[in-house]
């Protein structure tokens, strides 16, 4: 089962593997029912009201002390809260108070023997600070620390404070008789020294002014002097400034002119310079682009140009080869075919010849007979009948065709009678 605490509070476990026991200020702790056992101690400020009544001091005189003391079990000392256990576990906050309150008046009690009621009385903090140093070694052991000890009250029944008071309230008022007549004594020692004084100054502030006013006369001349001269300096330079002034506003006005031509200059020359562009723009750079067009174009011309005669040299010399190749198979075919016609010739001989002449016969007639065909009109004359003209034509035809085989034998040396025997 789990226990809890807040951090005014301690927790002691104890029991089954609890050896030694476990001490927990402000958390939680896991307990076994009944083989275990969980106990709480407070630690919450304890305020104490200490007295000690009739307490003789040093020198026998009975005196009545209250002092407030603040304390506390220690938890985060280990050591100091083991301690407040084994002295306090089981007991309540107003038995622990008593317990530490009748401890501490015992100590207060010691300490105000030892002083004089005058050291008590004049001295507080040193009264305090040993009481808490004598209360808190002893304290300490029993797990207990003292906060704060403060001195409340001192009183007796005898009046022995009260008297020291009329001694001193005595001393206090001779003392401030005695002062109030020094005082008084002083002060008309005072006041008579500063009527001396007061007259001594208001002579001398006379005589003072009586130089100031002379001083006065004097610088006023000097001053007036140096006013009028610085007056007519003035005047003189003011002349003098007007003048210069003038000059440079002339010269301000020349260089305003100067400036005024120069930025016309400036116009005028970025007015040049525009007119410049706006030419080249709208002329020159045309010009230039229509000489750029032409030549691309001339170059584009002379490409076309260079590129059709190599188009055409090319298709030339294809056209070339190809016809130097008809011309070589026709060769090569006419070649052969003259081969065999002469294979044939020098087989047959005269009647390869004979045939080759029957085969050339027609065009050789042909040949022959153009003129007459070209003829567009025959006129048979005679001197006799019609009949006698015509058998004349014939005759001639005859004497022709009776001449073509001498006229072969002449051209070729075959002669046809003799071939025509031959072959059959």
């Amino acid at each position: 089962m789990f226990y809890t605490c807040g951090p005014n509070e301690a927790m002691v476990v104890s029991g089954f593997c609890r050896s030694p026991p476990l001490m927990i200020a402000g958390g939680r702790v896991f307990v076994v029912p009944c083989i275990q056992q969980i106990q709480r101690i407070s630690l919450n400020t304890l305020t104490l009201n200490v007295k000690s009544d009739k307490v003789y001091t040093r020198h026998g005189v009975p005196i009545s002390v209250t002092g407030i003391a603040q304390m506390k079990i220690q938890g985060q000392n280990k050591q100091m809260l083991a301690a407040a256990c084994q002295m306090f576990m089981g007991k309540s906050e107003p038995e622990i108070a008593q317990i530490a309150l009748e401890t501490l008046e015992g100590h207060q009690r010691a300490i105000i023997a030892h002083l004089t009621v005058e050291e008590i009385y004049k001295d507080r903090k040193k009264f305090s600070e040993q009481v808490f140093k004598v209360a808190s070694s002893d304290l300490v052991n029993m797990g207990i620390s003292v906060v704060s000890y403060t001195l409340k009250d001192v009183h007796d029944d005898q009046d022995y404070l009260h008297s020291l008071g009329k001694a001193r309230t005595a001393q206090v008022q001779k003392d401030a008789r005695i002062g109030e007549a020094q005082n008084k004594r002083d002060a008309v020692i005072r006041e008579a020294h500063a009527m001396q004084v007061k007259v001594s100054a208001q002579y001398k502030n006379e005589i003072d002014m009586a130089k100031a006013q002379r001083d006065y006369e004097l610088k006023k001349a000097a001053y007036d002097i140096e006013v009028n001269t610085k007056k007519a300096e003035s005047e003189m330079a003011y002349q003098l400034q007007v003048a210069k002034t003038k000059q440079r506003i002339e010269e301000e006005k020349m260089q305003v002119q100067v400036v005024e031509r120069t930025q016309q200059i400036t116009l005028q020359e970025q007015e040049i310079t525009r007119r410049e562009k706006e030419l080249e723009a709208k002329v020159k750079k045309p010009a230039e682009a229509e000489r750029y067009r032409l030549e691309k174009l001339a170059e584009a011309h002379r490409l076309k140009l260079i590129m059709e005669a190599e188009a055409e040299a090319e298709s030339i010399r294809v056209k070339g080869e190809a016809e130097a190749f008809a011309v070589e198979a026709k060769g090569r075919a006419e070649a052969e075919q003259m081969a065999k016609k002469a294979e044939a010739f020098q087989e047959y001989k005269d009647g390869a010849m004979v045939d080759m002449l029957l085969e050339k016969l027609p065009l050789m007639v042909e040949e022959i007979s153009r003129p007459l065909c070209q003829a567009q009109k025959i006129t048979m004359v005679s001197s006799g009948g019609g009949e006698v003209g015509a058998s004349k034509l014939s005759g001639e035809v005859l004497d022709i065709m009776t001449r073509l085989p001498d006229t072969v034998e002449k051209l070729t040396g075959v002669n046809i009678s003799q071939v025509n025997s031959r072959t059959g």
